[in-house]
């Protein structure tokens, strides 16, 4: 039954369950009836029909206050530069830096990162530049030019060759097709480390005590502290985005206390020149494989003693009271196709330092803690978590030994939030506006052959990298991604047509920054639907911002895609549907018609595009695809034990626990399935997710559990979902809580999305609070910050698992349909501006109107 409600105050308006003869709630959350189709509540249709008013990405203003900055954080304590810090943000140790992959801290601006060692005697700072790379043009990487992956020689006719033989044997083999279709990576190259820059003492303490460092992911700053011989040093790292440079400050609690020689390094695969004037050190060269030009410039800063520049482009500071570190660098890459080469970075880089150099190490330092704190503090979690007094590594590493005793063992909420908050440390440290999105390990690489090329994987790793973005509310972090598939859509049209003789643009499944879109040898890079699951990030972030300008500089790119792939769905003759082929479920052959992944790729992204052409008014288009719609193959089929098949075909074995599981696309990043609206097919994503993760031991490795954790959470099972991020955590995580083994990154982005997936969904057309909350975190809790489809900003405080109050801030006007547990008992709705708003109830899920920039809360009564 669904009831109308009048607001009868000013501002608030009430709701008694049983007065209404509404039904009780569920505290699960999850097992009540869908939305009213004729309702007013948060439907696609009325999503995209919002009001487009001017809104800000920002807390619940009720939380605002609290959390607005580092220091209104409860629990503080002193860091390595004697900073107040927030214990439950922070990573610190007690031992120094050893290993880059396990002990380092990274900090980052976008453009490029750093990893902090903290050594005694001597400390290292290994450095990337998000540009530096070998391969593309003028690479002539295994004797052959630069193609961007394309044939060479041209091989017409070996698409239709190969479809032939799946449509005659049912499938193809996996590595006779991956020879039909792949060719060699000619100048793919590698992201490559940049250098190194160490500061050497002469001697090193007979003592040292006190010993700490830190990364404070709310100020974005790394700190090292230690007491040698009695005098207590204390560094501070950042990498600044509003001022393009990577700072370091030594000081020590006596006058004359600091002498180091500081130099800088770098690979053997370049040529380099290495000079010094002034404090300043140059290095200059050439990468040999392509001749990119870099350029880095580290500026020493001496406050007192002497500084002498040496002939071996080093800098001696002796006897100083204070030193600052300033370093930028650069290249000349442009991402600009097909030459990707732009001006010489001398001027650039120099400005860059000049430019920092004019403001006093406070005011860089303020201005980056301000920046970075701006996108940080938006959003607070409360999950139970406690700061504890034990260094992290020593807290991870107490946490791994009980799992190894006991597998059940769960880690703790401190463990868990660090986990989630590190994420979006990430994210910000390694997209901004302006910068390439973050690669297999964001921008930090301390290799020059670094696995998989660090290159951006687009069959679930790139877009993994996205999910948090929005959900988390950095939808800042989105701009580096729309640049990036703006600039390989002029190389994927050349792709489209001499690989897949179709209009469009496409780009195959393995990316470098030099607009290779092509294949390799590799059967998992014959896959040009991973182009429409890039897209697919673009149109999420404009469900969650409503931003109709950025959809409309992002549309031009989608509608070219789906011209692709007009050209290029064939009919299947089994059954005359439209289907993808050669089809290849992700590194998990064979070759097929229509496997599921392909197919629930293409109904997404033919369904995202009708709803975007009409917030558009591209009707003309919409009508076309529609037509095109019409006639897919879905890639949705129940399987014989019961599972969401993978394959057309019903070749699934319940014992395989291959490390993707891409059928479940529909499930999770899509909302083709869900609870309420496809049952049968919601229940069948159940039975092979459940299956694979009981074998997943076959294949364990961080981004696949971090996708399982999103996949459990769309599943509504909040402790199935824990379990993933916190056997992640046990087996996939470094002791400076990056993503193992080796580094990868998207685990990292990908525990991020699933926690906050556990608390707030609004894929399936309605705002859900709490839909998979685990036992382990339902006494009590809260957030605020998050972000849901419909640019509203939600937070929530619960008890006993259910929600006692919900506070809603709306961008752009647009209705709210919202499901809760509360909604189910009696509440009270307030505005923040004018009288709460007419509402209606069904069971668990309000529908209601909202204004832009206004702030509602939902507040349970007492009986």
């Amino acid at each position: 039954m669904t009831t109308p409600h009048d607001a009868p105050g000013n501002a608030t308006a009430s709701h008694n369950t049983a007065s209404h003869n509404t039904a009780s709630h569920n505290t699960a959350g999850h097992n009540a009836a869908g939305p009213d189709p004729a309702g007013g509540g948060l439907s696609r249709r009325r999503m995209l029909g919002g009001a487009l008013a001017a809104g800000a990405f920002a807390l619940t203003s009720a939380a605002y206050n609290r959390v607005s900055s580092p220091a209104a954080w409860a629990g503080t304590g002193t860091s390595g530069a004697g900073q107040t810090t927030n214990p439950s943000l922070t990573l610190w140790f007690n031992t120094v830096g050893v290993d880059w992959q396990n002990d380092a801290f990274p900090v980052g601006n976008g453009r490029g990162g750093a990893m902090i060692f903290g050594g005694v005697q001597t400390e290292q700072i290994q450095f990337n530049d998000e540009t530096l790379w070998t391969g593309g043009p003028g690479s002539a990487e295994g004797g052959h030019d630069y193609t961007f992956g394309n044939w060479d020689p041209p091989r017409p006719g070996v698409v239709d060759s190969v479809r032939a033989t799946i449509n005659t044997q049912g499938s193809s083999d996996e590595q006779v097709t991956a020879g039909e279709l792949g060719q060699t990576k000619w100048g793919y190259g590698a992201y490559q480390t940049f250098g190194d820059v160490f500061l050497t003492a002469p001697t090193a303490p007979q003592t040292v005590t006190d010993y700490r460092r830190d990364l404070d992911m709310s100020t974005g700053l790394a700190h090292v502290r230690f007491v040698g011989d009695g005098v207590t040093y204390q560094r501070e790292y950042f990498a600044s985005y509003p001022d393009d440079v990577t700072v370091g400050r030594v000081t020590a609690d006596r006058p004359g206390q600091i002498s180091v020689t500081v130099s800088i390094t770098t690979a053997d695969n370049r040529s380099v020149t290495l000079t010094a004037a002034s404090g300043r050190i140059t290095m200059r060269g050439n990468l040999q494989d392509n001749g990119l030009l870099y350029e880095a410039q580290l500026l020493v800063l001496a406050e007192g003693g002497s500084t002498v520049t040496n002939a071996d482009g080093t800098v001696t500071v002796t006897a100083a009271d204070a030193l600052t570190l300033l370093l930028t660098h650069g290249t000349n890459y442009a991402n600009k196709y097909p030459h990707y080469r732009g001006v010489d970075p001398h001027d650039k880089v120099t400005k860059a330092l000049d430019a920092a150099r004019r403001r006093s190490y406070q005011q860089l330092r303020d201005r980056h803690v301000a920046d970075h704190t701006a996108l940080f503090g938006r959003v607070r979690i409360d999950i139970g978590q406690a700061a504890s007094t034990e260094p992290t590594d020593l807290q991870l590493n107490d946490f791994k030994a009980a799992r190894k005793v006991d597998v059940t063992t769960p880690a703790s909420p401190e463990l868990e939030m660090l986990h989630f908050h590190i994420g979006r440390y990430l994210l910000i440290s390694s997209a901004r506006a302006g910068t390439l999105p973050p690669n297999l390990q964001g921008k930090w690489n301390n290799s020059t052959a670094p696995d998989w090329q660090d290159d951006y994987t687009t069959n679930i790793n790139l877009e993994m990298n996205y999910w948090p973005s929005d959900l988390t509310n950095l939808p800042e972090t989105v701009a580096p991604l729309a640049d990036f598939i703006e600039s390989i859509r002029e190389p994927g049209r050349v792709t489209a047509r001499q690989l897949c003789d179709a209009g469009g643009w496409a780009a195959m499944n393995h990316l470098n920054i030099f607009g290779y879109t092509g294949v390799s040898t590799n059967a998992s890079t014959w896959s040009p639907e991973s182009t429409a699951w890039l897209l697919r990030q673009l149109w999420e972030h404009y469900l969650f911002t409503q931003d109709e300008k950025f959809l409309r500089s992002v549309y031009p790119a989608i509608k070219e895609h789906v011209q692709f792939w007009m050209d290029y769905l064939v009919v299947d003759p089994s059954d005359g549907t439209l289907v993808v082929s050669p089809s290849y479920s992700p590194e998990h052959g064979p070759f097929t018609n229509g496997c599921s992944y392909s197919q629930m790729v293409i109904w997404d992204l033919l369904t995202n595009t009708i709803e975007a052409a009409k917030v558009l008014g591209d009707k003309q288009f919409r009508q076309s695809v529609e037509k095109l719609k019409a006639r897919l193959d879905p890639g949705l089929r129940i399987g014989s034990w019961g599972q969401l098949q993978e394959w057309k075909q019903d070749l699934d074995d319940p014992t395989d626990g291959h490390r993707h599981t891409s059928h479940s696309y529909g499930l999770f990043p899509s909302n083709q399935i869900t609870a309420e609206g496809t049952p049968e097919y919601f229940a069948a994503a159940g039975v092979s997710i459940r299956a694979r993760t009981a074998n997943t031991a076959q294949n364990d490795i961080g981004w696949n559990r971090a996708q399982k954790a999103n996949l459990f959470a769309r599943l509504y099972d909040g402790n199935m979902a824990r379990e993933q991020m916190d056997h992640l955590l046990w087996r996939n995580t470094f002791s400076n809580f990056l993503n193992d083994w080796p580094f990868q990154i998207d685990g990292n982005f990908g525990v991020t999305a699933g926690l906050a997936e556990m608390l707030l969904q609004s894929h399936a057309g309605f705002v859900h609070v709490l839909p998979a909350l685990p036992d382990g975190w339902a006494a009590r809790g809260s957030y605020d910050g998050l972000r849901a489809r419909g640019a509203f900003t939600v937070g929530v405080d619960w008890a006993a698992r259910v929600p006692t109050e919900i506070r809603v801030v709306s961008d752009r006007g647009v209705d709210l349909e919202l499901r809760s547990a509360l909604v189910g008992g009696r509440f009270e709705l307030t505005a923040k501006h004018g009288k709460a708003p007419r509402y209606k109830v069904d069971g668990d899920q309000l529908s209601m109107p909202t204004t832009p920039g206004n702030s509602y809360t939902l507040r349970a009564k007492s009986h």
